[in-house]
């Protein structure tokens, strides 16, 4: 039998599921995928994650040169950017958000976006 959440325990959960996707992502851009197979059975690196990306906004300056990059992975519910010129990770869900700093690019993401700029 499911139990009905009274509105306050429904808003709980859906900031706690904003988060654990947040820090999901987060930990994928810190740690990469060591265990899974990208095209070609290489390891899966960030060429690979950015296949599936929504879409790319490029941060650049004056000259033109690159800065970084919004990268949308998820959309419609919620709407998760990964930020690399400032190294967070921004969802949002209504009127939620929960933006969360990855310290380590070991996916190598803002080098993979940076090469796809420049090309």
């Amino acid at each position: 039998m499911n139990e009905l959440l009274t509105p306050s325990q429904a808003e709980v959960t859906e900031k706690n599921r904003l988060r654990s996707h947040v820090q999901q992502i987060v930990h994928n851009i810190e740690n990469g995928f060591p265990d899974e197979l990208g095209q070609d059975d290489e390891p899966f690196n960030a060429f690979d994650y950015l296949q599936d990306a929504l879409d790319f906004e490029y941060v650049v300056n004056g000259k033109k040169e690159y800065l970084g990059a919004r990268v949308l992975v998820a959309f419609g519910g919620p709407n998760i950017w990964i930020n690399t010129r400032n190294k967070t990770v921004e969802g949002y869900w209504w009127g939620d958000k929960c933006i969360l700093p990855y310290d380590d690019d070991a996916m190598g993401l803002d080098d993979a976006l940076s090469e796809l700029f420049n090309c």
